[in-house]
């Protein structure tokens, strides 16, 4: 494309001759000048691909440079990225063909050599990462890790350069393995990173600007707590990126409306950037931006550490004095929808004969002086992320209610970062965060969840079985009366409530072109955004 300013200089006649013949001339920028900015409203913890956590803003700021197997369009359809598809015969064995064009910015193909590396790295003890665990899958260890310095994994199998298989423990359902595997085992370079020791590869420099990525940028410069900076790949096997220069800024949620407004905000999406639902109306009624309500699907997750709080009455009075109607409509100004336990309505597996547990502030205080008669603690500390503004305000309101009621909460807001840890130590008591759980696929986060692992540290034997069985299933209504099932538990046993499901808002610029922020789906075409000028 042209650039106006350098091509005036010494072509100008020309240039004018040619658009009087032509009608129009284009004055867009050159991809040199193009540059956007994402605002998002937590610190990124880690933009280390062997160090993801769960959450979203870490893995869509990571996979700009280092690509998943597949990805969820908004669509709710998994679409491939690196591979062109995933599939199996049993639920067991999983081919994944990748895409014949999938290379890196070397120019090296992407080979299955590269994946097998990549899930080694991930199940070595050398490495030790405490994210993503690969137990499942057939020759790794059920503590996650294979024997030190192991080369192969016995349930993966390289067919050919771009096929190859992974065979699981259990049977496992193709969208689970693909939400799981495919879409947060982000594929590294066998060929750049195989000499290095394994026990070097947290903390190695070259993770600080990787030089070979298979991604539409590279990394440029970063500080979690603030920024990254991002260029282009000029050697993007997809087409190199329009823009040039991309930018993540870590910003509050204050600061979001006066920056769409100013125009130094390109793009809000919304599980990454939390705009103030008092500033849904002004957003919408900017006319330099385009607002966009995202799918409902997440969920204001309170989870509750059964082995802090093991007197299931304390658990109870919660879900019982928690007025979530109040909270909708007064501080989410009804953005939203009230569900029990974990799946929403967008989920295929929704069963609404669940019901929902009323707001009955006389029951949850006879649940708390029972429990208090017989010894139980009634002193609770809720960890919140201080990221989100409006929960932070809920969580005030909810502990001066409860506080009527013979339970005294104490609020620790904290940066999402370290809300991650404590959760991860098993140090929170209650903890609140919004998460969204795919619809398509509840089973990867809520049977990690519901777990001795998970958050909750909740075991259930009748649980454990539902959710296994949703694995082994292909018709829709014997898949939902598992989930249903589960949400029942929970339900009752209390280690998770639900506040609410918010229906987002997201925002582009008018001049971010080909961008429409959803819950899922924005980044993957983000080689086509553009700029116009």
């Amino acid at each position: 494309m042209i650039n106006w300013k350098q091509f005036a200089k010494t072509f100008l006649s020309l240039v004018l001759s040619l658009a009087l013949a032509a009608g129009a001339f284009s004055t867009a920028l050159a991809q040199d000048e193009k540059s956007a900015t994402i605002a998002v409203t937590d610190t990124i913890g880690t933009l280390h691909p062997l160090l993801m956590d769960n959450t979203e803003v870490v893995k869509y700021a990571t996979s700009l440079a280092f690509l998943p197997l597949v990805e969820l369009n908004r669509e709710l359809e998994f679409v491939g990225q690196l591979a062109e598809e995933i599939t199996t015969e049993d639920n067991r064995t999983f081919t994944i063909k990748l895409n014949e064009n999938a290379a890196w910015s070397d120019g090296t193909p992407v080979t299955s050599a590269d994946v097998l590396f990549t899930f080694l790295l991930w199940a070595s003890p050398e490495v030790g990462n405490t994210g993503l665990n690969v137990y499942a899958i057939e020759g790794v260890g059920d503590d996650g890790y294979t024997e030190p310095g192991a080369t192969e994994i016995s349930g993966i199998k390289i067919i050919d350069d771009k096929t190859l298989t992974i065979t699981t423990k259990w049977e496992t359902a193709l969208y689970t393995f693909e939400n799981n595997y495919g879409r947060y085992v982000l594929i590294l370079p066998e060929h750049i990173l195989g000499d290095i020791p394994k026990d070097q590869l947290l903390t190695h420099d070259w993770f600080r600007a990787p030089t070979v990525v298979s991604g539409p940028y590279f990394i440029a410069d970063y500080d979690l707590n603030h920024y990254v900076h991002y260029t282009a790949n000029e050697n993007y096997w997809q087409g190199a990126a329009k823009i040039k220069y991309l930018n993540i800024n870590v910003l509050t949620s204050s600061q979001l409306l006066s920056g769409l407004q100013s125009g130094e905000i390109d793009l809000i999406q919304q599980t990454t950037g939390s705009i103030l639902l008092e500033d849904y109306e002004h957003v919408r009624a900017l006319s330099n931006v385009t607002a966009y309500a995202g799918t409902p699907v997440t969920n204001q997750s309170i989870f509750i550490n059964v082995e802090n709080v093991p007197d299931v009455r304390i658990r109870q009075a919660l879900l019982y004095g928690i007025d979530r109607e109040t909270i909708l409509n007064e501080l989410v100004l009804g953005n939203g929808e009230i569900v029990d336990a974990f799946l929403c309505s967008a989920s295929p597996y929704y069963d609404e004969s669940l019901g929902v547990t009323a707001f009955d502030p006389a029951k949850a205080a006879g649940l708390i002086a029972e429990a208090k008669a017989d010894g139980a603690d009634t002193h609770l500390t809720w960890h919140v992320n201080s990221g989100d503004t409006t929960f932070v305000q809920a969580a005030s309101f909810i502990a001066a209610v409860f506080a009527e009621l013979g339970l005294d909460i104490e609020i620790k807001t904290v940066d999402l970062a370290t809300l991650m840890t404590v959760a991860n130590n098993g140090e929170i008591e209650v903890m609140s965060v919004q998460y969204t759980y795919a619809p398509v696929d509840p089973y990867t986060d809520v049977a990690w969840l519901l777990s001795v692992d998970g958050w909750t540290k909740y075991q259930n034997e009748e649980v454990a079985t539902a959710l296994a069985e949703s694995q082994t299933l292909t018709d829709q209504a014997e898949i939902t009366a598992r989930y249903l099932l589960t949400d029942q538990h929970v339900q009752q046993d209390v280690p998770m409530i639900s506040a609410y499901i918010l229906s987002a808002l997201g925002a582009t610029s008018n001049r971010l072109l080909n961008a429409t922020p959803d819950v899922f789906g924005t980044f993957i075409n983000v080689h086509q955004w553009d700029i116009a000028e």
